[in-house]
């Protein structure tokens, strides 16, 4: 029997991709005689993967192999398919350090490194390294400084009148955000500069190509240092990977300034509108309602995100608001990202998936079971050989210091120059840093599953025998607790239905939502 897995769109890079998870549970439960991929930095990029993956396979009797080996099981071969190992991970260290280097030296003569879009207001030219003023969009962005500096509107009030007016968003969306408005007001690149000044920043050779009776404004490049990394979560539906990203913002003297056109804004315009927001803090939530299920528990069922929380007033002079729930990315990407629109009001949907979860808690014995399963079932999704992957990383880690002391006595002896040695140290240091980083996301794991347990504990004892009476006074920041021990997932599809699951089961209810949540309908546990 051959099976094909796929881990598209994934990279090498990591071992913590959903078709690597496939492969290793095939072989884990037997029966796989070779693990065959079109190429070895296919099964990944980094050597020390290689030697977890060919110690993990052999302990099942599975060989590992790729099109492209150049060896076999002899030293020799090894040797030969290690150089190779080396190479594809020197392959991709180049490319990313060539692609930094080409993205800086581009900055550094005054070109803009083009992303998915233009700064608002501004569109790219031909060669997508400069920009030129979009007389579309950019009277929006003059209507901005001119509401905030001359009119002395606050930026929730400008945030209204343009959705009221339908004024797109920056990426085509209909909600505004008080930060985008913000972020428009702090950018240089409305902030009209004299020749003299962009001289200073740019340097001579950049300001020689440039009109010295225009004046410009200044795109900052490399403002913020963005690591990605691959995070696994766990969830009703078993393990999922997300892409986490985290930007740091770089010391002032690092940014790269790239001149571009005049936004054709008042200098002074622009100071008022700054300094009219210069004492604006974040509004304190205190006295706010508290939303149940944030955080996480609500999601799209069209797009997978997380559900963000609003709410509207009916008119100006209104005081009570309407809280609800909607999805993000429809309205942050347009109406194009995302098919989903509707808006579900808060109270509604929180008392029907109360009513949906506090009808199971009329059954403590099956819910016993659902809770020891769901335990299970994280366990068998971590294939059972977290202390044999752990034992290999430690087992690595005494080898690198094995040869770290060996390569420092051959330096010692003649026999090794201090530029190899170099070299030497610096591939064991990166073995370290991975086994390190691999034993520590173990760690995780193991942490995870003893949260489980915890949880667990805590609704079988705290909550499986309250009285219905007890239960309905919980307030709502204990329901959002409880939700989260059940490990609770409510998705919401575009045509008005509503799933809740969790360690209770997939799918175990479905509500019909048309026009809106009336309903409290319980299917048979699957």
């Amino acid at each position: 029997m051959l099976e094909e897995v796929q881990d598209s769109g994934q990279s090498g890079v990591s071992l913590e991709r959903p078709g690597m998870d496939r492969v290793r549970d095939l072989v884990a439960a037997g029966g796989v005689s070779v693990v065959l991929a079109q190429d070895r930095d296919r099964i990944a990029r980094e050597p020390a993967y290689h030697y977890l993956l060919r110690r993990e396979f052999e302990e099942h009797g599975t060989k590992l192999r790729a099109l492209n080996d150049r060896g076999d099981d002899s030293p020799e071969g090894q040797l030969t398919d290690g150089i190779l190992d080396q190479l594809a991970k020197f392959e991709r260290a180049k490319t990313a350090e060539r692609t930094r280097r080409g993205k800086l030296r581009k900055a550094k003569e005054g070109k803009i490194v083009a992303g998915r879009a233009a700064t608002f207001g501004f569109s790219f030219n031909e060669r997508r390294d400069g920009y030129l003023v979009n007389e579309g969009t950019m009277p929006v962005v003059r209507r901005v400084f001119k509401m905030v500096g001359t009119e002395e509107l606050p930026i929730r009030t400008v945030k209204r009148i343009f959705e009221r007016e339908g004024v797109p968003t920056p990426y085509g969306g209909q909600w505004w955000s008080a930060k985008t408005l913000r972020d428009i007001i702090l950018d240089d690149c409305y902030r009209a500069h004299t020749f003299e000044e962009v001289r200073e920043l740019v340097g001579q050779d950049v300001a020689a190509t440039l009109n010295p009776e225009k004046r410009y404004g200044i795109s900052w490049y490399g403002r913020r240092r963005t690591t990605v990394k691959q995070v696994l979560e766990f969830g009703p539906g078993g393990k999922r990977y997300r892409r986490q990203r985290r930007a740091t913002e770089k010391p002032r003297e690092q940014w790269i300034a790239i001149p571009v056109p005049e936004a054709g804004i008042p200098r002074q315009l622009v100071e008022a509108a700054r300094e009219a927001i210069a004492d604006n803090c974040k509004p304190s939530s205190a006295g706010s309602r508290f939303w149940e299920i944030s955080g996480g528990i609500m999601l799209c069922g069209s797009c997978g995100r997380r559900m963000t929380t609003c709410r509207r007033r009916r008119d100006r002079n209104a005081t009570n608001y309407y809280h609800h729930y909607r999805c993000p990315k429809r309205q942050v990407d347009g109406p194009g990202a995302c098919p989903h629109k509707k808006h579900y009001r808060a109270r509604e949907i929180e008392d029907t998936v109360w009513g949906v979860v506090s009808e199971l808690m009329k059954d403590p014995e099956q819910l016993r079971a659902d809770l020891e399963r769901m335990v299970e079932l994280e366990q068998e999704g971590m294939r059972g050989g977290s202390e044999l992957e752990a034992k290999a990383w430690a087992e690595k880690l005494a080898d690198v210091d094995r040869k770290r002391s060996g390569f420092q006595n051959l330096a010692a002896e003649g026999l090794l120059t201090f530029d190899e040695l170099r070299a030497k140290l610096g591939e064991l240091e990166e073995i370290r840093e991975t086994a390190e980083r691999e034993l520590q996301t173990l760690k995780h794991h193991q942490q995870h599953l003893a949260e489980l347990e915890r949880d667990k504990d805590a609704v079988l004892k705290n909550y499986a025998r309250m009285t219905p009476e007890v239960l309905e006074a919980l307030t709502p920041e204990e329901r959002h607790q409880f939700y989260k021990m059940l490990r609770l997932r409510v998705t919401a599809y575009s045509d008005g239905s509503l799933k809740v699951s969790g360690a209770f089961g997939e799918g175990v209810s479905v509500c019909q939502t048309e026009p809106t949540l009336r309903c409290n309908t319980l299917l048979p546990r699957s």
